[in-house]
Order: structure tokens, then sequence, then C-alpha cells
């Protein structure tokens, strides 16, 4: 297959700038992948379809604010997205203007409050700093990183809105977007309904936004941390023992779950680094039920729900998506396929 054969028409006025309030009211499209049937619903209405024995595992990566606004030594603006902590002040990092963000150079933040100098720039036109502030200073001068499509600048909302409500383990420069539409009260009456919640984690990197080109087979993820503790693996393991499902919540805990888990259907816990990249066709091990939103034209992320549901199948819905005005991407709509 080809990156063209995942394209499909959107209208810019279909990408969500803002959430919808409250965060589970946003639409939900039903697929059902043995018919093909779509149904249009509320997020509210989310547990008619799970049942008692299910296993709802989510990803519990928190977004950290890491969006620096700043100047250099002449005085010309730049941004910093800070990626990961490498080791004590060490941060991996992407700068613009990139061309002019060279090593040596120290970079001013907050009116000068919080400072950092270029230690590196790496093949991939990263950069390697290192901070004069503690984490504290960074994550008071640090805003939420919105994705580029959201083309407006931050405000305060966003700040809660752009967590799940259930983040926990600080990692991710983008938000485990199918997540956003939980609210606690809709958690809590799955668990009543004995669906069983289950966290792991792997914390969202920039390589989500990074654009295919050429062959599906060339391409190369980016690696992404994840953890699975021996409880999550034990939980989802007996759920699957016993007939219940496992319902991930987006694409990263898809990612994670078919990273752990063993030929034999077997969830493996354990800690590391994935660039697992699933587009059709392939065989699912460890999901039954995706939760999950509306992606990006030629994305990857398009590409796992087209393995998981039907090329075909998913872009028919895309198109009935688009017809119907559903929103799209991060602060968009959400499709329930089972």
């Amino acid at each position: 297959m080809k990156v063209d054969d995942f394209d499909y028409q959107l209208p810019e006025g279909l990408i969500a700038q803002h959430p919808v309030e409250p965060r589970d009211h946003a639409r939900l499209m039903v697929l059902h992948r043995d018919s093909g049937t779509l149904e249009h619903r509320r997020f509210y209405e989310l547990p008619r379809y799970l049942r008692e024995g299910d296993v709802l595992v989510v990803n519990e990566s928190k977004v950290f604010p890491a969006r620096l606004l700043g100047r250099r030594p002449s005085g010309g603006r730049v941004e910093l997205l800070l990626l990961r902590r490498l080791e004590g002040d060490l941060w991996e990092a992407l700068a613009r203007p990139g061309r002019r963000v060279r090593p040596g150079e120290r970079l001013y933040f907050g009116g000068g409050e919080l400072t950092c100098e270029v230690v590196e720039r790496r093949k991939d036109g990263k950069r390697v700093v290192k901070f004069s502030g503690d984490l504290e200073a960074i994550r008071r001068f640090g805003q939420v990183p919105l994705p580029p499509y959201i083309r407006r600048p931050p405000v305060p909302e966003d700040e809660e809105r752009y967590q799940t409500v259930y983040a926990k383990v600080e990692g991710s420069v983008a938000a485990p977007t199918a997540g956003l539409h939980f609210t606690e009260e809709l958690l809590s009456k799955l668990r009543e309904e004995g669906v069983k919640i289950v966290p792991v984690v792997l914390h969202v990197g920039p390589g989500t936004f990074r654009p295919v080109e050429g062959e599906l087979s060339d391409h190369s993820m980016e690696q992404e941390y994840y953890e699975v503790t021996d409880k999550a693996a034990e939980v989802i393991n007996e759920a699957r023992g016993r007939g219940g499902r496992v319902v991930a919540v987006g694409t990263t805990s898809v990612r994670v779950l078919e990273t752990v888990t063993d030929g034999e259907g077997r969830v493996r816990p354990g800690s590391g680094w994935t660039e697992l990249f699933i587009y059709p066709p392939y065989r699912f091990k460890a999901v039954d039920v995706l939760i999950t939103n509306f992606h990006l034209p030629r994305s990857t992320l398009l590409m796992l729900v087209a393995a998981f549901a039907g090329r075909r199948r998913v872009l028919e819905a895309y198109g009935e998506a688009v017809r119907l005005g559903y929103r799209f991407y991060s602060y968009g709509d959400a499709m329930l396929i089972i």
C-alpha cells in the first residue's frame, strides 16, 4: 500500500480549535467492523457498548508544558519544544528558527529568569540544550504544546483540557487525545458496570505529527517510551482468559499493548522504547475494541485505525463524518470501533 491510499479531503472548518464542553458530550461514531454499520451517538453513551468483564486500557501519560518562547542574544525570537530529559539539566529539543540556533549560543526565557545553552546539534536537526534553571522554572515558563493544526495561541483552559482526567506520569509532548473525552463520572459508571480500568504509559513524541513519505515499508517511527506494570498485565490477561474484551483508548494504548503481547496473546509487563508501526495488513494480538479520534490524512495514526477496521470501511466512515460535520483531530469527536 502507498501513502496516497490513506488520503481524504477535509474542509478546514472541521478541524476543532476548541474542545467540547463538557468533555463527554463530544459526538461518537460507532463503527461495527463485521458489517460496516455506523451509529451516531454521544461519548457519554459509551457504557451501552461495553460490558462486565471488559478491560479499558488507558494511557496515563501527562503532557509536559514543553513549549518555550524566548530570545536569542541578538534579540531575535526563538522557540524550543522540549522532547525529553536526557540527564540532569540536559534536554533534547526542537528549535525554531532551526538554522540560526547554533551550538554555544545561549537562549533566554521569561525575561532572562531561565536560560539554556545549546550544547549540540544532531544529524536529525534536534538540539541538546543545558538549562541553568530547575524543572520548576521550566514548568513556570513553558506553555502547553498544542498541535500545529490548532491555529491559535494556548489559553488557560488548555492546561486542563489538553490533559486526560487520569494523566499522572509526565512526559508527553502531545496528548493521547482519545482519552480527552472521559470524565471522572463516566469512568465511575464504567467501573460500577464491571469494566476494569487499567493504566499503561506511552510518552507521545513529535513523531506522531511526522508525515509518511514514500513506501510504508520504508517509514521508521520515532522511538517512544512505554511502561506496563505487573498488575496491568495480570488484570488484562485474567480478563482475556475469562472472555473479556480489551478496549484500547487511543492508538498509543494500542501500540503499547501490541508491543508487549507475545505470540500467544499474553501481555508481558515491562518498560522500554517502542517504534512499532502498525499499518495494513496487520494481525492484532491484544486489542478487541478501539476508541480513537479522527486523524490526519496520510498519517500513521490513520493507518493504524485502517489496519484495525479495514481501510475501505474507515475511509467510508471518515467520508460520512465529513458529510455530517463531525469535528476532527485532537479536540474533535471520537470513534468507537467494535
